[in-house]
């Protein structure tokens, strides 16, 4: 959970600064509006956390209205290009992004990368799962990896990313925790979740390596099993998935999310939108949005975010290239 003095701490420091929180006794809201930049198409997790964002910050009072705006295309970089080639006409925008920025500026599907941005801060975390089909013979990740073992050929895992994408570095990252060489592992990318379900159903792929929020619908629908979690302890939104670590695979991942705005963006506006999302965290509104949707809070605004973003850029950059991706 969020460390709620860490909380206090930058709320008191944004008010010190002068720019009063929203939701003051007169009713005045210092943000009226936030319009959210989606770079991906509607019920994906850049979609859902824009929305659980927004739906928080005007249901708690801090931001008067917000609204949303669709953009596929490019990975994710045509969203970041329009930011960019539209900055001083976009100071009340945000745009959602995760993990994702990293890799494919790092693999070149798009010029730009976070650095061509305004960092507004990280907000929340999304565990990576590995899922079976709820027929599937296959019950925990010792199940997975003797029958990998078995015949590696014949056990793949899907994803719906490219390969080099997340998914399959969060499953190369799982096989080599386990012993494996991350290189032999067969993975199948899909584009789409419903044609990753359909792999897995028809046995196409033997598992499916996904978010957690999105592992966690399935299995609530009675379409998957959950056989690893990469956690560090369950996560209180499915109590009943395994993590990696408790089955002997010591791996954790966390799919960061957060939000950016134009480049060029005024200190002012940026200390505004910083101070907005720390009073969110402190919010009832918040907690119901963020235990809904099983996200862990990861709150780390402005510099910390860079800092952040230096870090994993690092760490996946070198993953990638001994997968030969880089």
């Amino acid at each position: 959970m969020f460390n709620t003095m860490t909380r206090r701490i930058a709320l008191a420091a944004a008010l010190a600064a002068g720019f009063a929180m929203p939701a003051l006794a007169d009713g005045h809201k210092e943000l009226d509006s936030i319009h959210f930049l989606i770079p991906g198409g509607a019920g994906g997790g850049w979609d859902g956390t824009a929305r659980g964002t927004g739906e928080a910050l005007t249901k708690s009072g801090i931001v008067g209205k917000a609204s949303y705006e669709n953009m596929s295309g490019g990975g994710g970089g045509k969203a970041i290009g329009y930011l960019i080639e539209n900055a001083d006409s976009n100071h009340g925008t945000l745009m959602v992004n995760s993990t994702p920025i990293v890799i494919r500026s790092l693999t070149k599907v798009f010029p730009q990368n976070f650095r061509d941005l305004t960092l507004i801060a990280g907000t929340i975390g999304d565990y990576a799962a590995i899922v079976v089909g709820k027929d599937s013979d296959i019950d925990s990740m010792d199940d997975l990896l003797a029958a990998y073992k078995k015949n590696p050929s014949k056990v793949a895992v899907g994803g719906g990313s490219v390969p080099g994408g997340m998914d399959h570095l969060v499953a190369a990252m799982i096989m080599e925790a386990a012993g494996e060489d991350p290189l032999d592992l067969k993975y199948i990318a899909y584009d789409a979740g419903g044609k990753a379900m359909a792999g897995l159903l028809s046995g196409e792929i033997a598992a499916l390596s996904t978010g957690f929020s999105e592992a966690v619908a399935l299995a609530e629908a009675g379409e998957v099993k959950i056989i690893g979690v990469t956690a560090p302890e369950r996560v209180d939104a499915y109590k009943d998935a395994k993590t990696l670590k408790e089955q002997g695979i010591d791996t954790e991942f966390v799919n960061w999310r957060g939000f950016f705005a134009a480049p060029g963006l005024p200190d002012d506006a940026k200390d505004k939108y910083i101070a907005a999302i720390t009073a969110m965290y402190e919010t009832d509104e918040w907690e119901e949005v963020q235990a809904r949707n099983g996200w862990v809070n990861i709150f780390n605004p402005g510099d910390d975010f860079e800092a952040f973003l230096v870090k994993q850029e690092k760490v996946i950059g070198d993953l990638m290239k001994k997968l030969g991706f880089l």
